[in-house]
């Protein structure tokens, strides 16, 4: 049976290392799914893998577009399963790597199509964030769809937009239509392996990440990109990592608030680690899918 092996787990656990490893026990190929590794134009701050690991295994879907060439979870969906028809045509198993849950899942169980919005809405809508903040946005989509606001990450811009452009495309609730929703059938088994370490242990990494990227040059890489964060606001810029140096830093009378862009880049990182670790958890428990065991070292 054609086996897709899906490595999930939190930012800075060790994903990409576990996938190399066990792609080469497998004598197979990567597929990432980790939608900011796409983008030819980002490379420190989403932590590409290092030119050792992309030279050891055939990865796929790593800086293969611009950052101004639109890409979703629907056409992503399309590529990856043409990609691995291709693939499982030569090999047995695949491995699929990211800590994009929507990615994951569409590729495993398929995205139901959504109604699509107007390009005036869209641009509307992305004046709107820009002039109001994502708080008013969030608002307005709590009373839209209260129950999507309640579970969505109230400080998620490209969420809350997509949430948006759904409700007031189809007339009815973003919510809704999600639960209507049904898996698509997948012509190869699933088999997931979960990677994660200690609360302590992956806030070290985080940490250590950080301090890495901006040795390696994080600021360099964000600020060049600034002008075009400015003229024209391309949603991959607009994430954990590059964000940061477009945006002012929180309040500095609150003690408890990051005190350099460093440190900010590190506490974003955190919380949306433990928001992964909650979505993965639940994804494992609710999909049917083979939980399987890490190969050693």
């Amino acid at each position: 049976m054609k086996t897709l092996h899906v490595v999930i787990g939190p930012t800075a656990a060790g994903k990409t290392a576990y996938a190399v490893r066990l792609a080469l026990q497998l004598h197979t190929e990567i597929l990432s799914c980790d939608s900011r590794q796409f983008y030819r134009e980002l490379r420190i701050g989403v932590a590409r893998p290092e030119p050792d690991e992309l030279a050891a295994v055939p990865h796929h879907f790593i800086a293969c577009r611009s950052i101004m060439q639109p890409y979703n979870v629907y056409d992503f969906e399309q590529d990856a399963l043409l990609l691995l028809e291709r693939l499982f045509q030569r090999v047995d198993h695949v491995v699929a790597v990211g800590g994009s849950g929507l990615y994951i899942d569409a590729l495993c169980h398929g995205v139901s199509p959504m109604p699509s919005p107007s390009p005036s809405l869209r641009s509307g809508l992305q004046l709107r964030f820009r002039t109001e903040g994502v708080e008013a946005m969030y608002r307005w989509l709590s009373r839209l769809d209260p129950d999507y606001a309640a579970r969505v990450d109230a400080r998620n811009p490209v969420r809350i937009q997509r949430a948006l452009e759904v409700c007031l495309t189809a007339g009815r609730p973003y919510s809704r239509i999600l639960a209507e929703r049904q898996p698509a059938p997948r012509p190869f088994a699933l088999c997931c392996h979960a990677v994660d370490c200690d609360s302590v242990t992956l806030r070290r990494r985080i940490d250590d990440r950080v301090d890495r990227m901006m040795r390696d040059g994080l600021v360099q890489e964000a600020r060049s990109l600034e002008p075009l964060w400015r003229e024209r606001h391309p949603q991959p810029l607009n994430t954990v990592g590059y964000k940061e140096f477009y945006t002012p830093l929180p309040d500095s009378s609150n003690p408890s608030a990051p005190h350099s862009i460093a440190s900010w880049i590190k506490l974003n990182t955190w919380h949306y680690a433990r928001k992964q670790r909650t979505w993965f958890r639940k994804y494992i428990q609710q999909a049917e899918i083979t939980q399987c065991r890490v190969p050693d070292a």
